[in-house]
């Protein structure tokens, strides 16, 4: 049997999945998403995920499609009717089908929802032990990046940008110099025994394995501060990674062709991408809450 997907009250072969061409996820980007790591069968920080998908909801004046016990009821069928024990979740949620116009249609449509899965190995790779090289590159995002909606372009460009110039990843840039974040998950820089990341605000998405890794420093008697850094500062930092659900934690060994440190993962992170595995492990029973 081929992958099952849901999509508006019903599961379909996802082959055969789809959304009416007058979506508002589809034609406005009026749509938020959410992605959820599955581990061994257990859902990684859907607490938090779930969280953030209701506060993005709120935002944009958008309903829960459903209660949040049915979307959990939704996401763990599609774990078990697709065989899952390894995959990323995907959730998404828009304003539903309305005839075009920019707007707000009246309030008695019904918000679409679409979940689905694939396979994913979580298991640490080779990034997440030697690092990777970034290139710096101006935020080209809308204002309200703590809104998790579908409108992706500004990252796609630059993600696409940096790949064709061989980099794996960028880290964009506000106007006055200060790093966001990187192209799909967020940014920190080391230095002694604290780290630092941007507060967050409308600047940057707030991650929810951001929330999960400050649980994990405080374990290990780290000190973390939201405070914005210049590309200078990420330069000439002890350490530098980034952190998302489906990466985990991967340092950042080069910046604008400019060594990080000794241009290898340093000791902070690799303690942190181990304690961070470790907390995976832990399932449904380590789940942190997410707050705005």
């Amino acid at each position: 049997m081929g992958r099952i997907a849901y999509v508006n009250g019903a599961y379909v072969p996802h082959k055969d999945a789809a959304v009416h061409i007058e979506d508002r996820g589809f034609q406005f980007a009026d749509a938020i998403y959410e992605v959820i790591g599955c581990i061994g069968g257990n859902l990684i920080d859907a607490r938090g995920h779930l969280d953030r998908l209701e506060r993005s909801l709120t935002e944009l004046s958008i309903d829960m499609p459903v209660s949040r016990g049915a979307l959990s009821f939704i996401l763990q069928h599609i774990i078990r009717v697709n065989g899952y024990q390894d995959a990323a979740l995907y959730i998404q949620v828009s304003r539903g089908v309305a005839k075009r116009d920019f707007k707000f249609p009246a309030s008695d449509i019904s918000p679409s929802l679409v979940v689905y899965g694939w396979h994913f190995n979580f298991q640490v790779t080779p990034e997440n032990i030697k690092g990777v090289r970034v290139k710096t590159m101006p935020d080209i995002r809308w204002a309200r990046r703590d809104i998790k909606t579908v409108q992706l372009l500004g990252q796609s460009m630059t993600k696409q940008a940096a790949l064709d110039a061989g980099y794996k990843d960028a880290w964009m840039v506000d106007n006055d110099g200060f790093v966001t974040e990187a192209s799909s998950s967020n940014a920190w820089i080391v230095k002694g025994k604290t780290l630092y990341t941007r507060r967050a605000g409308h600047s940057i998405l707030k991650g929810v394995t951001r929330t999960a890794v400050s649980r994990v420093l405080e374990e290990q008697g780290l000190s973390w501060e939201e405070k914005a850094f210049s590309v200078e500062d990420a330069q000439n930092a002890d350490e530098a990674f980034c952190s998302s659900a489906t990466s985990l934690i991967v340092p950042v060994v080069e910046i604008d062709n400019k060594a990080i440190g000794d241009g290898k993962a340093g000791p902070v992170t690799k303690a942190l991408l181990q304690g961070y595995v470790d907390y995976t492990q832990k399932g449904e029973g380590a789940q942190v809450s997410w707050k705005a």
